[in-house]
């Protein structure tokens, strides 16, 4: 009884707070715009019995989703959004597997702290700094301030409202989902298992490919599906850092929730953005199981 509380706990949690709203964003897909609150019609009234229930199915169509085929806007967001994603995740791999290697082979008394670093940003609001960086990399921001002031730049650069913008505010926001599994990977690593590797002939790169980075590649692919997974349905950075040119669903998302109104039409797109995330979701599970399995 006590294990099946236990086992009970989550799934009543997942039923509430994801699957009954995915069922009310998914019935608000099939509807029809409306101008009344909420602004979408047809409206479920119990009080009529099975015939108001089988009124209010009748009058559920899938137009919002055949409206998403026929707009180019949608698919060029989703395609965007995908590349985006793609591209910052490798650049946070790039960026962030280097720090955890470094950490991981640092004494063992400075490995707290190096840890505490990495996770300090998580401390500041994450909205004050996207907003930092928009003062960083704007036209009189402080970079260009510093670039212009050591003659590496004749002009000022137009970095802001860029995708360059976004994937720097990816990078930054997104460093330490990268760093920490990455980390937790090879800090278990044996070090004799090197060392073994050059005495048998190998060097030290031969032996970081051949020995150091297959042992770190379940903390990798979690690593890149902790980055790429909210990537996808990024709002704030591409709006703040991006500027108008910068396409993501999860503008198109906010924009046809708050600025045109459009309910159905926006929880279509929602919709099929959690389908296009439960993909790397599957994958991201059976990564971690296969690797809970290793260990045990």
């Amino acid at each position: 009884m006590r294990k099946s509380l236990v086992y009970l706990i989550p799934f009543l949690w997942l039923l509430a707070l994801f699957f009954v709203p995915f069922l009310i964003v998914f019935k608000i897909s099939l509807s029809d715009i409306a101008l009344a609150r909420p602004p979408y019609m047809p409206q479920l009234d119990l009080s009529e019995g099975l015939a108001g229930i089988r009124a209010f199915l009748s009058e559920l169509d899938f137009e919002n989703f055949v409206f998403l085929t026929t707009d180019s806007l949608y698919w060029k967001a989703y395609l965007s959004s995908l590349r985006i994603a793609l591209i910052a995740t490798f650049l946070t791999l790039l960026v962030g597997y280097p720090i955890a290697y470094g950490m991981a082979r640092a004494p063992h008394h400075w490995r707290p702290t190096l840890l505490m670093l990495v996770i300090l940003p998580f401390w500041t609001s994450f909205l004050i700094r996207v907003y930092a960086w928009m003062g960083i990399l704007g036209q009189e921001g402080y970079l260009n301030q510093v670039l212009l002031w050591t003659g590496l730049i004749s002009e000022p650069l137009s970095i802001l409202n860029t995708n360059t913008a976004v994937y720097i505010g990816v990078v930054y926001t997104y460093l330490p989902f990268m760093i920490l599994p990455i980390y937790a990977a090879l800090e278990r690593l044996d070090i004799s298992l090197i060392e073994a590797a050059e005495d048998l002939g190998c060097s030290r790169t031969s032996a970081f490919w051949l020995v150091t980075f297959p042992l770190s590649r379940p903390g990798v692919t979690a690593g890149c599906f902790l980055v790429f997974i909210p990537t996808i349905g990024e709002f704030v950075i591409p709006s703040l850092l991006g500027g108008s040119k910068t396409l993501m669903i999860g503008k198109v998302l906010w924009e046809e929730f708050f600025s045109n109104r459009d309910w159905p039409v926006a929880s279509a797109v929602a919709v099929v953005l959690l389908l296009i995330l439960i993909v790397p979701i599957i994958f991201f599970q059976k990564n971690q199981q296969r690797q809970a399995e290793a260990d045990a």
